[in-house]
């Protein structure tokens, strides 16, 4: 990290003693700010980022128009994406190198569940249990937390034209998994972040509150749960 990170952190005095972790996945449902908090986690890291590529999806924008007719094309695409994605981590240079992920791969099995109907979620399970062997494991998992009115709300004012259709049935759907899965994760060590009262896009303050507390260098569960910043 550079000095002048560490100096704003006011954590200059402990530099020896911080260690980053090398393989941080950033989970939540869509409208969480994920991929926004993996790209400023990379850059006060210096690591690289491995992030999903939504729009190399053909998929998606149908799914939302239609997701009984596009939901088994659009998870498949989307589990190929992130396997190869880390395989290349596994395999190459990329490994020896520090990574901040938006996606963690355990999860994936929780989209196809929701939308899937049982044919094809046995296909589906068929193809992902012969495909999850032998890949990294994140050191740290951030998952972020919202209500799901909050997470519709952050859909609707960044105005992605694929996300249009999103409603807030299905944010709720998504916001129930991704807490009864994470309620029983303990692969890597998890911190879970409540965001419902915190900006981590625009505000610095509450962000390196939450990277101070990250290089503490928790392990297992931990449940992080900020005031906003006045």
């Amino acid at each position: 990290m550079e000095a002048a990170i560490l100096n704003e952190l006011g954590l200059e005095t402990e530099a020896a003693n911080i260690t980053i972790p090398h393989y941080i996945a950033v989970e939540g449902p869509i409208g969480v700010g994920k991929t926004t908090l993996a790209k400023r986690l990379a850059e006060t890291f210096n690591c690289k980022t491995m992030l999903e590529d939504a729009h190399e999806n053909p998929f998606l924008e149908r799914f939302y128009q239609n997701k009984r007719a596009n939901a088994l094309p659009t998870q498949l695409s989307f589990l190929f994406q992130r396997i190869q994605k880390l395989q290349a981590f596994k395999q190459g240079e990329l490994f020896h190198e520090g990574q901040v992920s938006d996606f963690l791969i355990e999860k994936d099995p929780l989209f196809a569940q929701i939308t899937l109907d049982d044919d094809e979620y046995r296909l589906y399970q068929t193809l992902y249990d012969k495909v999850i062997e032998e890949l990294p494991q994140p050191d740290l998992v951030i998952c972020l937390q919202a209500p799901t009115s909050t997470l519709l709300n952050r859909v609707q004012q960044r105005g992605n034209p694929i996300e249009r259709n999103i409603d807030q049935t299905y944010l709720e759907q998504l916001n129930d998994a991704y807490t009864q899965f994470f309620y029983h994760y303990e692969d890597s060590p998890l911190l879970i972040v409540n965001t419902s009262e915190i900006n981590l896009a625009e505000s610095n303050l509450d962000y390196y509150n939450l990277v101070k507390y990250i290089l503490r260098g928790h392990s297992g569960r931990h449940y992080y749960n900020p005031h906003p910043i006045q």
